[in-house]
């Protein structure tokens, strides 16, 4: 693994990178609450077949951190990573996680020069994602963290006594056999670094959708352009079903928005499915790489 600084737009943002630069480039988007080297179990798996780039997004680990929320919408996250990528040569191909999934399919629907391949890892397009939150069903209720995540105080709440609550948040109800003690006090690491903890709760807060009470449907949603969301790239979905915060109704109506879309479940996985089964997911992707290169007969 190899690691560096960039400068994009002229700020400064961290990278880690495995494999040859020669290989076609494969961005790996990181979620909440972790950084660019969650990628370092599933990395090394695709270094041959891919030079691998995870950065941390702007306000995590040692990229960049604007104080306020209006440095943390959808579309400044989307620029950075599309200035990565002209840095890297156009197009390439996207793989997002939780947080990172969100930026990933705002370049794929909005930059759909910059990539040429989709990859998303138990994350969600915002639409079908926006329909489950208001429905007040069950993904409503698994996702009423989000309120708590949103709150002015919550830095203050989620750092105290060496981020306990975010690591009890980090570990709810999932399966975290990978995470050994030395992990853990990366992450405390990261999480510490000045203004850092903020501004990944920026993310949340800078986010226009809404999460309605369980039992309480929102019907006032604005209906939204299909056209100017659609993934026009193959587009693969990888998902671990124990997932507790990411319910399989939040992807229900996903082909919709992504006319090539293959799904593959990886079973005995959930949210963390890219650190239980790295090797599986790994095998999926490059399966799936390969059967696109393929000509038909």
């Amino acid at each position: 693994m190899d690691s560096r600084f960039v400068e994009l737009d002229g700020q400064p943002f961290f990278l880690r990178s495995w494999g040859d630069p020669s290989l076609p480039p494969l961005l790996m988007l990181h979620g909440f609450p972790e950084y660019g080297g969650t990628w370092a179990d599933l990395a090394p798996h695709l270094a041959e077949h891919f030079y691998c780039i995870a950065p941390d997004q702007r306000g995590y680990g040692q990229s960049w951190a604007p104080e306020g929320v209006g440095h943390y919408t959808l579309s400044k996250l989307v620029g950075d990573m599309a200035a990565l990528i002209d840095m890297l040569g156009a197009p390439v191909t996207v793989l997002g996680h939780d947080w990172g999934a969100s930026v990933a399919y705002g370049l794929a629907m909005f930059q759909p020069k910059l990539v040429s391949r989709l990859i998303i890892a138990n994350g969600v397009h915002p639409v079908p994602f926006q329909r489950a939150m208001a429905s007040g069903g069950a993904q409503s209720a698994a996702s009423q963290y989000i309120n708590d995540l949103r709150a002015e105080d919550a830095a203050q709440r989620f750092s105290a006594d060496n981020f306990a609550r975010l690591e009890r948040f980090f570990r709810y109800g999932m399966g975290l056999d990978w995470l050994s003690d030395a992990q853990m006090q990366a992450y405390r690491t990261e999480w510490a670094r000045p203004g850092r903890l903020d501004a990944m709760l920026n993310w949340y807060r800078a986010s226009p959708l809404v999460v309605a009470k369980p039992g309480e449907p929102l019907t006032n949603l604005p209906e939204l352009p299909v056209e100017r969301l659609l993934v026009r790239c193959p587009h693969l979905l990888l998902w671990g079903s124990e997932d507790k915060a990411l319910l399989p109704e939040a992807t229900e109506g996903l082909e919709e928005f992504a006319p090539d879309l293959t799904r593959i479940d990886i079973p005995g996985t959930d949210h963390w499915l890219h650190h239980q089964r790295p090797k599986a997911l790994a095998q999926a992707i490059l399966n799936w790489t390969r059967a696109l290169t393929v000509s038909p007969v």
